[in-house]
This record gives C-alpha cells, structure tokens and sequence, in this order.
C-alpha cells in the first residue's frame, strides 16, 4: 500500500508506479468510510468492450433476463 499527502494547495500527488500502472485520470467515489480513486481509461469506449467481451447475450437478453429477475424477487 501506497500513501500520499496533500500539498498546501490541496493537491495530491500519487507515486508514479500507481500513475504508470493506472494513468492520469481518475473519479473520486465517496464511500461512507473514505474516498476512492477510480481509473478513467484513455477510450472508455474500448474499456466497455474489453469488460464485456465474453459476455455472449444479446442486450435484450440481458435486459429480459433483469426484467425476470426484477418480477422474480418482486413476487418474494
């Protein structure tokens, strides 16, 4: 694990293993205990892609198969 200050300013600065392996752009994600950093990708587009590449429903598959789940755990 890693740590990091802020400056005077406000700024943090991550160590450059982190930037090399993550990049330069991040979301910060509120959790009730802390904050988290999130890598944006440089394409987000082929990030999507890459994420569900082995994903072998169609999207109204998916969406049926949510609509099921949804009327499912309703009827509980």
């Amino acid at each position: 694990m890693s740590e990091a200050t802020l400056d005077d300013r406000g700024r943090l600065t991550l160590p450059k293993e982190l930037r090399e392996r993550y990049g330069d752009r991040y979301h910060i994600v509120e959790l009730h205990d802390g904050i988290k950093l999130v890598p944006v990708a440089e394409t987000p587009l082929d990030a999507l892609r890459d994420e569900f590449a082995d994903v072998e429903k169609t999207a109204e598959e998916l969406r049926q198969g949510a609509r099921d789940a949804a009327v499912d755990e309703a009827g509980r």
